[in-house]
């Protein structure tokens, strides 16, 4: 029983890693709504398409606007 346990831990083990990939990239890659994908990923991520919006979400790089204040003479 214990061997047949062993024998399955990656394959489920592997399964939870998949699922969650979006949130483990948006984790290491430091995103700003980290929280956001994770929420989608855990409520939606069963569905192929929320799956792939989260994946797509953690992958896409976060634009930055740098606004320069006017100078004064």
């Amino acid at each position: 029983m214990h061997v047949f346990g062993f024998f399955l831990f990656p394959i489920f083990g592997s399964g939870f890693l998949l699922y969650f990939l979006p949130t483990i990239i948006a984790l290491v890659r430091e995103k700003y709504d980290k929280l956001s994908i994770f929420l989608l990923n855990f409520f939606l991520g069963w569905s192929v398409i929320g799956w792939i919006v989260a994946l797509v979400w953690a992958c896409k790089n976060d634009r930055v606007v740098y606004v320069q204040s006017p100078q004064r003479y």
